[in-house]
């Protein structure tokens, strides 16, 4: 794997940020079976990003390309997504049987989520769907886990797209199991124990 320079994004980086996972996640099965309308996935998807994922500004754990084409948002041990805002924003958007299965889907990411000891949590990484092959998503994760193996921390995510399974394995992710609640695609929970 070739050397890409990784920076921690800051707050003035926040739009560029939501971008490139907005633009990185519109073919995700997950978030499309979630907004399957397009207007409503550009709409809500910011909005989704900053509640699943924004506190990492807080805790210099967001993750951002040079050149603005690849970005990640880990959560450090302790600090988790801002559910309440996640509901409301499930509870605007999406309507009837469709919202009883995403909040059925979303129980079990919970429950999937490690409880029992320290973790640091990857809620989104991705690649400008331009770069993609490019490299930029391993060099985000192992910029990122170097920092977690430095804290002796298992790290978690849930894979909402099996193509990226194999990335994560390379990087020592096991699959623990399968999220997928009425009509959703599947979620793979993986861990990484802690090096």
């Amino acid at each position: 794997m070739r050397k890409l320079d990784v920076r921690i994004a800051d707050s003035g980086d926040k739009e560029m940020l939501t971008d490139i996972i907005t633009a990185g996640f519109i073919a995700d099965p997950i978030t499309r079976w979630v907004w399957p309308d397009l207007h409503t996935y550009l709409a809500m998807m910011p909005e989704f990003i900053s509640a699943f994922g924004g506190r990492a500004f807080d805790h210099d754990s967001a993750y951002l390309m040079p050149d603005g084409n690849a970005a990640a948002l880990w959560l450090p041990p302790g600090i988790e997504p801002d559910a309440e805002a996640i509901l409301s924003l499930f509870q605007t958007s999406v309507s009837g049987d469709k919202l009883a299965e995403v909040e059925d889907f979303f129980e079990q990411m919970d429950a999937y989520h490690p409880a029992d000891q320290a973790c640091w949590y990857l809620p989104m990484i991705a690649t400008e769907p331009a770069s993609t092959g490019m490299g930029l998503g391993s060099a985000i994760l192992a910029h990122a886990l170097r920092r977690c193996d430095h804290d002796g921390t298992i790290t978690y995510l849930e894979s909402s797209n099996p193509r990226n399974i194999p990335l994560y394995e390379r990087f020592g992710f096991e699959t623990i199991g399968v999220i997928q609640a009425g009509s959703s695609p599947p979620m793979y929970p993986m861990i990484r124990p802690a090096r």
